[in-house]
């Protein structure tokens, strides 16, 4: 097939880049190039230097070198000082003083591990594992738990402080659990679904010595309109949020002889599965991966790229179908293959949902495939399969709990979904050398995914692939298959224009993370900016940043998962997914052709068929000040009341 030029003309509206918005990285802090600022002279730990009079005491620290501990503090979203394990002695202060919130100013004299900063630090950890459960043993974050590398750094072997361990109270059902007797009070979570994603789910409640975290509004989780993309998770220092924990039920499965378990692996997994089990990039190959779920016990083991190819087929057709029907559908199109975002957007802003494609995610598509198509081409009756998923996600645990995701006819079309972290604790749990395990390749026949497929675990990827066959769909032929790389990279809100022969111009744009998908949403009702085509990833970066990836405080990583997943899409053998030969062979002998009767019955759903709970508005609450409906900034919101 030739490949054409296309032409792309770029524009960025927002520069709201992960680097700005997430904030993860909490090991280096990086001096950029700035406006021309005043700098001061200062001295720490004896050491002179000169240093931007905008830079906090722990900036200046760190750009010596010198190392300041902190716990409750993430760069440039979290600090608040709450921990106070930061606080350092500054010459002619008689009170320490927190080096995470505090700037310097010309002479500072400050000593980062003085006997009083020392015996302060040491206190301030002790008093918060008095508020701690120590179980550490059976935590999920016993490997890469914050506090308890800090209370070793600290070299804290026994506590001063009599145990004050708030209950844990919670409804273990849930996808997303807070343990209360976990929680350090650290304000992360608080701060991320606020500042990051813009969706203020958690909030402080009740005063002094009885403070604690909980649901905005006195709501149970359930009631709330939290979009369970788990960035609170990744970014709490300690084990007091998590995710479901469903690799018993997995086991029981792969126990039953009378089952037959099929495992599908999402895109982004492939990019970030070894760091939580200590294996180098060389090591922690997708082939290694499939070798070590064999090892567990799976019958099959399939690649998601398989039916995020099938997307593109769908989501692309769907598309071209609106927009050359432009009058009949409104405007723009969104993607719909993040849960979080669906979620999310049925709660916000619930005008939009009809918006959004109907295209099932690559997830729910694979389960209809699989006890569909995949039974009866071997022969198993589909009500033996059971379905697993393995994805970097939390809202994809709710997601195949949906009672429309049952099309196939035979129960819930993915029964199960791990979390990559749960896939880790597995795999430990079964004590395989992965390391020393042979390559294996993915089953036939949905093992095959093109590299278009690949890049759906980055933000821009699912755009990028469907711009490449939409492209293809409406002229019969491909461009390059790099053409579109202007949606590529960590920018939270991009935007460009591409003309496609005979059809005229396509208006993108791309936004991740919850808080630039509201400015975008915003600018579009008030008609400052206007798009045919929209892809939104509730997580910053994407998938690869997801709520169920191993935990990390590097920025850095995230970016070399996304560089992973394009290093892996340039050397594939298909870079479009509609060369994909599986997929043409299941539309030729299944489907017949995208948005058929067959295919729109198996990988299409109708978003209005469940509710979240603020889609309609039917959860208002009565105001306990004034006995009408809350408003945002109302005092009851938070407070220690019965809501009615």
């Amino acid at each position: 097939m030739v490949e054409k030029q296309v032409e792309i003309q770029q524009s960025t509206k927002v520069k709201n880049s992960i680097a700005e918005n997430s904030k993860v990285d909490n090991t280096k802090i990086e001096n950029t190039k700035q406006p021309m600022v005043d700098t001061v002279n200062i001295t720490i730990n004896g050491r002179a230097t000169q240093v931007p009079e905008t830079m906090t005491i722990l900036a200046a620290a760190q750009s010596l070198g010198i190392k300041i501990p902190t716990l409750c503090f993430l760069w440039g979203t979290n600090d608040v000082g709450a921990c106070r394990v930061c606080c350092v002695e500054v010459a002619g202060y008689d009170q320490l003083v927190s080096a995470c919130n505090n700037l310097v100013a010309e002479g500072m004299d400050i000593s980062t591990n003085s006997p009083k900063t020392r015996a302060s630090r040491r206190m301030n950890v002790e008093l918060i594992l008095s508020q701690h459960d120590v179980q550490c043993t059976s935590c999920v974050r016993a490997g890469n738990c914050e506090l308890r590398i800090l209370a070793n750094d600290l070299n804290i072997t026994d506590t001063r402080f009599s145990p004050q361990i708030e209950p844990f109270e919670w409804n273990t059902d849930i996808p997303l659990i807070r343990d209360a007797s976990k929680c350090i009070k650290c304000m992360r979570c608080v701060k991320v679904c606020q500042d990051v994603q813009a969706t203020d789910i958690w909030d402080l409640k009740n005063r002094a010595t009885r403070t604690t975290i909980g649901v905005r509004g006195g709501r149970l989780i359930e009631e709330s309109d939290c979009a369970l993309c788990g960035q609170c998770i990744v970014r709490c220092p300690v084990g007091a949020l998590r995710e479901r924990d469903d690799t018993e039920r997995v086991l029981d499965y792969l126990a039953d002889p009378d089952l037959v378990t099929v495992v599908q692996v999402a895109p982004s997994v492939r990019a970030a599965w070894g760091e939580q089990l200590g294996l180098t990039a060389e090591q922690a190959t997708v082939k290694r991966l499939v070798a070590a779920l064999k090892a567990v016990g799976f019958d099959y083991v399939f690649d998601t790229d398989f039916t995020a190819d099938l997307t593109i087929m769908e989501e692309g057709s769907e598309f071209i179908e609106r927009f050359t029907h432009r009058d009949q559908y409104s405007w723009p199109m969104f993607t719909s293959c993040c849960p979080a975002w669906v979620r999310w957007v049925k709660a916000h802003y619930p005008e939009f949902i009809d918006n959004l494609s109907t295209a099932k995610s690559p997830q729910q598509m694979f389960g209809s495939i699989a006890k569909t198509y995949f039974a009866e081409k071997t022969g198993i009756d589909p009500k033996r399969i059971r379905c697993i998923s393995i994805m970097p996600c939390l809202a994809k645990k709710h997601e195949c709990d949906i009672p429309a995701m049952d099309d196939a006819g035979a129960g819930r079309d993915v029964d199960l979904v791990l979390t990559v972290r749960e896939m880790g604790r597995l795999l430990k749990s079964e004590f395989i050398d992965i390391a020393a395990l042979d390559e294996v390749d993915f089953d036939s026949p949905l093992g095959i995914g093109s590299g278009a497929g690949e890049i759906f675990g980055a933000t821009g990827g699912v755009m990028e692939a469907a711009l490449r066959s939409a492209y293809y769909l409406v002229t019969g032929d491909n461009p390059d298959p790099d053409a579109f790389a202007g949606v590529r990279g960590l920018d939270g809100w991009k935007e460009a224009n591409f003309e496609v022969p005979g059809a005229g111009t396509v208006r993108i744009a791309v936004a991740s993370g919850l808080g630039n998908t509201r400015k975008l949403l915003e600018a579009i009702k008030a008609g400052e900016v206007a798009y045919d085509f929209v892809e939104i990833m509730s997580c910053p970066g994407g998938c690869v940043n997801g709520g169920g990836q191993p935990i990390t405080s590097n920025l850095a990583a995230v970016a070399l998962r996304s560089r992973i997943l394009y290093g892996l899409d340039k050397h594939n053998e298909y870079r479009f997914s509609h060369e994909n030969p599986v997929i043409k062979q299941v539309y030729q002998e299944f489907l017949g052709s995208p948005l058929k009767e067959r295919s729109h019955h198996l990988l299409h759903t109708d978003h209005r068929a469940w509710h979240m709970p603020n889609e309609d508005g039917a959860d208002a609450k009565e105001c306990q000040c004034a006995g009408e409906k809350c408003a945002d900034d109302c005092v009851c919101i938070g407070a220690d009341v019965t809501v009615l």
